[in-house]
Order: structure tokens, then sequence, then C-alpha cells
């Protein structure tokens, strides 16, 4: 029993340790997560936290790895059961545009943030970046062209195009929040997604969804 409390707790400690890397992150930048800071953080010493990652970049690569997993959670797990194509397209609108409006880490989306810190800088951390864009660029250009083999969107979209346009939209939210205090960015980004997409806007309710 004493083994499993220790293994237990050494896992809540690391996602103590992790869930604050990702605050910071989305607020300071990935630059900001260090061994230091954190353990002054979260009251711990600092080999307690370097026995968790070893070194600043494998702790920053677990941030980022611990941040796609929750966007994961949040906005593709609640549609995945949807029919592929469109409606399951749609389904990720809606869950995406509503985890952008309600973040979960303080500064709001943490891939975003870390998206502009990195794009220019090569490494480590900027190609496990990319790896985990390009995921879900692809996750969203495949649910494209189901949609347009099926016939529900139009033969002449071009998915890598419509997957820039819907991403571009998306990012905008939180900027449009923190900075301007525009609290429907996410009601305005959804129904540009469905006018991207060629549908019909998305009534109140399932905007509120």
């Amino acid at each position: 029993m004493t083994g499993r409390r220790s293994a237990a707790d050494a896992l809540e400690t690391r996602a103590a340790i992790l869930r604050r890397a990702a605050d910071v992150a989305s607020v300071e930048g990935l630059d900001g997560v260090t061994i230091g800071r954190l353990a002054a953080d979260l009251q711990m010493s600092k080999s307690g936290v370097i026995g968790h990652f070893g070194t600043k970049e494998q702790l920053q690569l677990a941030a980022l790895d611990y941040a796609a997993e929750r966007f994961r959670v949040r906005v593709w797990e609640p549609v995945h059961h949807l029919r592929p194509g469109l409606e399951r397209l749609l389904g990720v609108c809606a869950s995406w545009t509503a985890h952008a409006a309600a973040p979960e880490f303080v500064g709001g989306c943490f891939i975003a943030a870390t998206s502009y810190e990195w794009d220019g800088r090569p490494g480590s951390v900027h190609d496990a970046l990319a790896a985990v864009t390009d995921r879900w660029r692809r996750t969203l250009a495949g649910e494209i062209k189901r949609a347009i083999a099926a016939g529900d969107l139009a033969a002449d979209l071009n998915p890598d195009a419509l997957v820039f346009s819907l991403e571009s939209l998306a990012a905008g939210i939180n900027p449009a929040r923190q900075l301007h205090g525009d609290t429907e960015a996410d009601t305005w980004a959804l129904r540009a997604m469905h006018t991207l997409l060629g549908v019909p806007a998305p009534t109140v309710a399932a905007t509120a969804s």
C-alpha cells in the first residue's frame, strides 16, 4: 500500500507541476516556465521539480503534452462520437469556440500563446509544437474531406485553406476577449465558421452549448 500511495502522490505532484506550468506559459510563454519559478509557486524544492522532469526543456515539452491533452479532452472528446464529416466538423467548431470562450488556463489558449512564441525558433519545443498543431490540422482536414465526399460541402472547397481559416478564427477569440472585452467573440467566430463552410448560422441554443 505504501508503494501505491507513493506512486499516486508522485503522479499528483507531477500533475500539479504541469498544471501550474501550463498556466504560466499561457500568460508568459514557455520561456517563463522555469524550475525555480515552479518550485517557488508550488512551495517545492528545485530538486523536487527536477526529479520529475530533469531539465527546463523536458518540463516545457511535458507542459505542451499536458496542454494538448487538455485541448483534446475539451474540444475533441465531446464530439468524436458524432457522424464523421460535416456533423462532427460542426461539433468541433462549437466545442472549439466554447473552449476559447472559457479557457482552462489563466492566460487563455496555451497552444495559441506558445505558437506565437515559438513559430520562428528552432529546437525541440518548436518541433513538438508543430507536431501537435499538424495533427490537429490533419484531423480537421480529414473531416472536411469526408464532408466533401458525402456531398455535404461544396466540391470546390480547398480543405487546407479552410483549415487555415478555421484556425485563424479560433485563435482570434482570446485576444478579442482579453484585449478588447468582446464577450461575444466566440459567437462571432462560430457564425463565421459556419459561413466559411457554407452552412446556415447556428441558432442561439447551439452557440451556447
